[in-house]
């Protein structure tokens, strides 16, 4: 558990794509306008088949037929469509195109739906293109999670980005650090932000008039909802290709068709407080050179490097463990023979790849210089990217290069160590990929609730045996106390569960040295409960009513350990989220604090939430996370004060560890590392009160 936070608040950022946009068979249903026959109500919008979260949903009205129709905004060559149904499904459908949205032609046909995700490969083109139901497979109506169509937009327009690397020019930028060329410059990581005012934009000068058929928009979270693409000539007179007021932030691929040297987005309503802020902003052209869509190349794939470590700082870290999409593993050079320059890591994708780009995540034993090369045979290498001032953190590279091997070539240590990746991802086309595991879905929306106690047992009640563990043992971090067989965990009767911390000597058990009496067993005992036995999750929102001890020493907590930490994954490799914890000595403040290999212990990622003067101990207080793939946020009694950005995180911090199960731990610890010993002050016994624990999805 947490031994001391540091105070670090997260920048607004989101998760940036890292395929290339316009490519063939690109998905050119997200964020377009999308209409339905019906809805079963105004959770279930049309929109949110199509807005890229798996956790929404349409959902139609209980009859037949039904449809639901997209508009792509311009005419499209469509070669796959992937339906993502939820449990109400098709059984008979077609999937029809249209150049006109009345008049349609059918491009496939079912009677034999068998729901779940069906991906299809189809022919056809159009501008609209909806799926039309005809027999639903239960009694309720149609429902789909998502309605993805895939094809070349436009015929002719190239992947090619134009506005790479060219002169840009802003409104205004926040500061020096983001300016207008950090969103043309191929870097995922880099950005441009506007003053907080409207309106703003940001123009790319693509050096000669250019027939422009795309555009794609890799926003911040400080995003527009309301914006324009323009053309000019000339860099004074704008001619507008494209207009939205419903603009969905994330990341936007825009079909459009104009003429001109200069492009912007000229944005008019912002969807936060802040400013406007691209990642990148790339646009195509019909002179581009169309290519298959861009996937993972590297994963599973065999590896080598110059050296390894095999160590107690680093056992078994392995070139292969840069490659095996675990967050939480890392290669790292000998720490006998390998602190030394150069020092390199190479894959075989087991056949040639058109490679366009790589993610580098490093451990603080980083590259300053280095170059990406590729090679046919594994011994002759061309190098098709080099850097001098590489930062460490998370790198994406923008790579032209093809071959079947390609290696990290590292000249110069950031460090007096040597090199360390959590991952090097490679991306692109060809090579013989193997799929990587799928992220879990995220939660729904509206979320609805999937596991909760509420302690509305009888007075003396131990916790409910079917929801909860009793966590017996010595605590951990110098902790004094001894968990008991739930002898400590009781409910009240009054509709709240009870961990009671005591000062009481324990026998036998593996105690550390109390500071007072010098004594090796344990002269307090508690209570520790945990989920792992009966409840996992993955996301969501969850939440507890507690009422903390506050007495000089004591220690309460309500935190989500990985799962896998019962299955071998050493701590802090499984991942800690610290919902909430107390330290008595701080009456005033609970802190909220994540940890991962790269970040733990004292230097774990938090921030406390603080109310000057008061005392967290004298009322039951609202401890809640919301958590999904991009981002945690936690709040008390809903105020929302730390907020931590997975792409904010891997920039600064290290590898986000949080796409996989977790448990709930609930315990009253005495003493540690953090909070200290009890001293004359302390009063016991001490109650930890928690009124209920409820999670949604």
């Amino acid at each position: 558990m947490l031994i001391l936070v540091t105070a670090l608040l997260a920048s607004l950022a989101l998760v940036v794509t890292g395929a290339p946009a316009q490519a063939a068979a690109a998905l050119l249903s997200q964020g377009k306008v999308a209409t339905a026959s019906s809805t079963e109500n105004t959770g279930t919008p049309a929109s949110a088949a199509v807005d890229g979260d798996t956790g929404t949903r349409w959902s139609s009205a209980a009859s037949d037929p039904q449809w639901l129709q997209i508009d792509l905004g311009a005419t499209a060559a469509i070669s796959q469509v992937v339906l993502n149904w939820e449990a109400a499904y098709a059984i008979a459908y077609q999937i029809q195109t249209s150049t006109d949205g009345a008049n349609w032609t059918s491009i496939y046909s079912t009677t034999t739906g068998a729901g779940g995700t069906v991906t299809l490969n189809v022919t056809g083109s159009g501008r609209y293109i909806r799926v039309y139901s005809t027999q639903r497979a239960t009694g309720y109506g149609y429902s789909l999670w998502e309605f993805q169509v895939y094809g070349t937009a436009g015929a002719g327009c190239g992947t090619t980005n134009a506005a790479l690397n060219k002169p840009a020019t802003a409104s205004s930028a926040e500061n020096a650090g983001t300016p207008a060329s950090s969103a043309v410059d191929g870097n995922a990581g880099t950005r441009w932000s506007s003053a907080a005012s409207d309106p703003q934009w940001l123009q790319v000068d693509l050096g000669s008039s250019q027939s422009i058929c795309g555009a794609q928009l890799s926003w911040e979270t400080a995003y527009a909802t309301a914006y324009q693409i323009q053309v000019s000539p000339d860099g004074t007179n704008w001619t507008t290709v494209y207009s939205t007021t419903t603009g969905p932030g994330a990341t936007e691929l825009i079909t459009l068709s104009g003429t001109g040297r200069y492009v912007r987005v000229y944005g008019t309503q912002r969807a936060t407080q802040y400013g406007y802020s691209l990642w990148e902003f790339q646009i195509f052209t019909t002179g581009g050179t169309t290519t298959p869509s861009s996937v993972l190349l590297s994963y599973g794939k065999p590896a080598t490097a110059s050296t390894y470590q095999d160590s107690a700082n680093c056992a078994g870290c392995t070139p292969a463990k840069a490659f095996d999409a675990d967050p939480a593993t890392r290669w790292a050079t000998s720490d006998t023979t390998g602190w030394v320059d150069p020092g390199w890591i190479a894959v075989d994708l087991g056949a040639t790849a058109q490679i366009d780009t790589v993610v580098l995540q490093w451990d603080p034993a980083y590259a300053t210089a280095y170059q990406i090369q590729v090679s046919n045979d594994g011994t002759n290498w061309t190098s098709i990217y080099s850097t001098t001032t590489g930062k460490g953190f998370k790198e994406t590279l923008a790579v032209t290069g093809t071959g079947r091997y390609i290696r990290m070539y590292g000249t110069a240590r950031g460090t007096a160590y040597g090199y360390s990746l959590w991952g090097f991802d490679v991306y692109g086309t060809g090579g013989n990929p193997t799929a990587p595991p799928a992220l879990p879905p995220n939660p729904g929306n509206p979320e609805k609730l999937v596991w909760s106690d509420e302690f509305n047992a009888a007075s003396g009640t131990t916790p409910d045996a079917s929801k909860w563990t009793a966590d017996a043992g010595a605590g951990v971090n110098n902790e004094l106390e001894y968990y008991t067989d739930n002898k400590n965990a009781y409910q009240d009767g009054s509709g709240n569960l009870v961990l009671e911390a005591r000062k009481e000597v324990t026998a036998g058990s593996s105690c550390p040295t109390d500071p007072l009496s010098g004594s090796t067993t344990c002269q307090y005992t508690s209570g520790r409960i945990n989920t792992s036995d009966h409840f996992n999750f993955t996301y969501g929102h969850v939440e507890a009513r507690i009422k903390v001890t506050g007495t000089q020493g004591l220690w309460p907590a309500f935190w989500l350990l990985g799962s896998n930490f019962k299955t071998g994954t050493p701590w802090p490799n499984c991942g800690e989220i610290d919902i909430m914890e107390h330290v008595g000595k701080v009456a005033d403040s609970v802190y909220s604090t994540i940890h991962a290999p790269a970040y733990n212990g004292a230097n774990g990622y938090g921030l406390p939430y603080t109310v000057a003067g008061s005392d967290f101990a004298s009322a039951f207080h609202v401890y809640a996370l919301d958590w999904d793939s991009s981002h945690m946020t936690f709040s008390v009694d809903g105020n929302a004060f730390f907020t931590v950005e997975r792409s904010t995180l891997e920039q600064t911090k290290g590898p986000w560890v949080y796409d996989h199960p977790f448990y709930i731990i609930l315990n009253n610890a005495v003493g540690g590392d953090w909070p200290g010993a009890p001293d004359a002050t302390t009063v016991f016994p001490q109650k930890m009160l928690i009124d209920y624990v409820r999670v949604s999805q």
